[in-house]
């Protein structure tokens, strides 16, 4: 997740989506007071590498903590901090209401019968492992985290969705956005999990298809997906 007061756009990732590629390719343009949270070490590495910024500012302000929080800190012994797949709900609890009211806030969606399977491929990368059907008929395919977080009682909060199978004219749109000088370059970040490239029709059984289109409803109805 990125809140950049530089550029004054707020990124909040979802999951198999190509989200760290984009948030390494969003830090080289972040300034000195932006809030960019850690991500895994190996692809912290990556950034490092790319001479990008990495983590810092993510500690959530003590003037934004509610009654709550404090009791739960005191008890627990622990700070808050912004973290890697935050929600818009959680988000606008600790900013500022008019930076949420007047920042770029964006996210990016996938197909969610190919997004179940990458999700597979990132949860396995090797055997043994279930069948791609038990692992769709099992709860864990359900977790993969989306809509829940760039919405908010079911609404959409932010300013866009970006879809994953149109990336490229994504990064062109938000290069002119947000000001930036060039079109963001997305590394290879959590890239070759996958072993099955065959397109998602060919992979998934009927009973499978039918499962992930009750389970991410609402992505489908929403973004007009087509199994």
């Amino acid at each position: 997740m990125i809140i950049s007061h530089k550029h004054k756009f707020i990124f909040i990732k979802t999951e198999k989506t190509a989200g760290t590629s984009i948030e390494i390719s969003l830090s080289k343009y972040c300034g000195p007071d932006d809030v960019i949270t850690p991500i895994s070490p190996e692809d912290e590495l990556k950034r490092k590498k790319l001479g990008y910024r990495g983590p810092q500012n993510y500690k959530v302000p003590f003037s934004k903590y509610s009654m709550i929080d404090c009791l739960k800190s005191l008890y627990s012994r622990k700070l808050k901090y912004f973290y890697n797949h935050i929600g818009a709900s959680e988000i606008m609890q600790y900013v500022d209401q008019e930076t949420w009211d007047s920042y770029f806030k964006f996210s990016f969606e996938r197909n969610p019968w190919d997004k179940v399977i990458s999700w597979y491929f990132w949860r396995f990368p090797a055997e043994p492992r279930p069948t791609i059907s038990e692992f769709i008929q099992s709860r864990e395919a359900n977790i993969v985290k989306g809509f829940e977080l760039y919405t908010c009682a079911s609404d959409v909060v932010v300013n866009k969705v970006f879809l994953y199978e149109e990336i490229s004219d994504a990064m062109d749109e938000l290069r002119e956005r947000l000001s930036l000088e060039e079109t963001p370059v997305l590394p290879f970040a959590k890239a070759g999990f996958r072993t099955d490239k065959r397109n998602y029709k060919d992979i998934l059984s009927e009973a499978d298809k039918s499962k992930i289109a009750k389970v991410f409803a609402r992505e489908i109805a929403y973004f007009n997906y087509k199994v």
